[in-house]
């Protein structure tokens, strides 16, 4: 690189602005070395082939530089843009619920094995996993595998498996060239509703407009509002397992409200 800025650190990774010697500007992640890089760029070309994504410039062992991403503020026609989008990439579907490279939520190794159904999987793959991780009150832990029992008879109507970025909250939407760019995946097959709900947990700039398009352009199957919260189990899983019980209250108002579906 001609010249680099370090924009500090996240998850253990250094995170750096550079540009190449042939001018281009690019983002850096670099840190010991792990399958993460890999996965993320394997994510990023898997996502970009239907939506907004820098490019891979490299991927090695120890980082994963990507193109940079100019921002601009965001507005209702970015919004709407993005729903749109959204929609699109969701109907480009995948082969399976999973994938074929190993699954990472920051730093958190997570399965991709293929299941047959998305209940399957989202129980096998997502929340138990993570259940196990998170150290929760044995009562607490009892409650989060009654719900998982009762995934199959509230997820709603069989969906086919969604190509889907599985970590979409608001701080993996960068607005850009009149829409958005998607940044930090954990890309999979899954059910489109989890990225819809991962917008709504966290709160993004115009989301019913996002949402309002998207539904316009795929719509989504009666019911799916209130089966957000169970869409919303395992991010939550994972903030209490990244960052402790000042989530968990979060998490078990969710789990009680699957039970309640």
């Amino acid at each position: 690189m001609r010249s680099t800025e370090s924009l500090g650190s996240s998850h253990g990774w250094r995170r750096l602005r550079g540009v190449l010697d042939d001018g281009r500007e690019v983002f850096a992640k670099t840190g010991a070395a792990s399958e993460v890089f890999a996965s993320e760029a394997a994510g990023l070309r898997w996502l970009g082939e239907a939506i907004a994504v820098p490019e891979v410039v490299e991927v090695g062992p120890d980082r994963l530089v990507l193109s940079w991403v100019r921002e601009e503020s965001p507005s209702a026609v970015a919004a709407e843009r993005f729903g749109r989008s959204l929609a699109r990439l969701h109907r480009a579907g995948a082969a399976d619920f999973g994938a074929p490279w190993p699954g990472f939520i920051a730093e958190l190794p997570m399965g991709n094995s293929p299941a047959p159904d998305w209940p399957a999987f989202y129980a096998s793959q997502r929340v138990l996993p993570f259940a196990r991780q998170a150290r929760l009150p044995s009562s607490d832990a009892a409650l989060i595998e009654r719900a998982v029992e009762r995934f199959a008879a509230v997820a709603g109507p069989p969906e086919p498996p969604a190509r889907i970025h599985g970590d979409l909250w608001s701080g993996n939407v960068l607005w850009s060239g009149g829409s958005a760019v998607l940044i930090d995946p954990a890309a999979h097959g899954g059910h489109r509703e989890t990225d819809l709900a991962m917008l709504a947990l966290f709160g993004l700039p115009d989301l019913d407009r996002v949402l309002g398009a998207y539904h316009e352009e795929f719509p989504l199957a009666e019911g799916w509002r209130e089966r957000v919260p169970l869409h919303q189990l395992h991010p939550l899983l994972v903030h209490v397992v990244l960052f402790g019980g000042s989530y968990r209250d979060d998490l078990m108002n969710a789990v009680r409200r699957v039970l309640a579906l």
